[in-house]
């Protein structure tokens, strides 16, 4: 049974930082791409960041140089490093591997920024 578990979540003040964590069951981890997407109130799911296999990085415009997506195959996790938050990046926060074959989410975590 494959399974995508997110932590890391909660609320932070303006300008601070949270570490988002995905941990993978189930599939091997080294051959998927990992994504991290987030979905605001009202508003729809966008890619935040993603990994390949290989570590290959890309990220939204609106997270450059605020945010790093990095990965532990040995782990079978993928991470999001968010820093210099904003009460615009309030959302739920998801994962998804991908590979060619398939492609799963986690169940999200939220991430609130309020001061």
């Amino acid at each position: 049974q494959v399974q995508l578990v997110e932590s890391g979540g909660g609320l932070v003040q303006p300008g601070g930082s949270l570490s988002l964590s995905c941990t993978a069951s189930g599939i091997l981890f080294r051959l998927y791409t990992m994504a991290w997407y987030r979905q605001a109130p009202g508003k729809e799911r966008e890619l935040v960041a993603l990994i390949t296999g290989g570590g290959s990085a890309n990220y939204a415009d609106s997270v450059k140089g605020r945010f790093t997506v990095s990965r532990d195959n040995a782990k079978s996790a993928a991470y999001l490093q968010m820093n210099s938050l904003k009460p615009d990046d309030t959302a739920v926060y998801s994962c998804k591997s991908e590979s060619r074959w398939n492609t799963y989410w986690g169940k999200g975590t939220l991430v609130t920024v309020s001061s």
